[in-house]
């Protein structure tokens, strides 16, 4: 198995992550979304890295005891080797935590890679957002996990 770090994102981070964003988004976010995350106290920037590479990233927030998870991206060369799932579960590990209760999220409708991962997390499907992404336009579907019952699920 690949040795997977998972660090605080550091500004010095983002010349990468923002390359993993370019080759992964349709709206990249910017360098100053990046580093606004960076800065944000209740944000939790996360950057995964093999053998000193950035891999991929998940940035996510907590406010009162909901999280919400804002961005995650995979670099297309580390795609497979569970670098996401190593994100996530990091991050709810983390959430747990500090007292979060249910973790939210809007993902592509047509991003059926990335419903598939959340849902080995047990995320589930809550509803939809007509019109969430602009460029192409298309719906998000809203998926929430009560962290109660947030350990993977190996049969998935």
């Amino acid at each position: 198995m690949t040795n997977i770090e998972i660090l605080d994102m550091q500004p010095g981070d983002l010349p990468e992550v923002l390359g993993i964003e370019q080759a992964s988004c349709p709206m990249p976010w910017s360098e100053t979304l990046f580093y606004n995350e960076i800065r944000n106290p209740k944000s939790m920037p996360r950057v995964a890295k093999i053998e000193g590479r950035a891999a991929g990233y998940l940035c996510s927030s907590l406010i009162v005891d909901e999280g919400h998870i804002l961005n995650l991206a995979v670099h297309p060369d580390f795609r497979g080797l569970g670098v996401a799932s190593a994100l996530i579960q990091d991050m709810i590990d983390h959430l747990r935590q500090e007292g979060c209760r249910f973790i939210f999220l809007e993902v592509r409708n047509s991003n059926a890679a990335a419903k598939k991962i959340y849902e080995k997390f047990n995320f589930k499907f809550i509803g939809i957002r007509k019109n969430y992404y602009a460029t192409p336009a298309e719906d998000a579907v809203i998926m929430s996990l009560k962290l109660e019952n947030s350990s993977i699920n190996p049969e998935r």
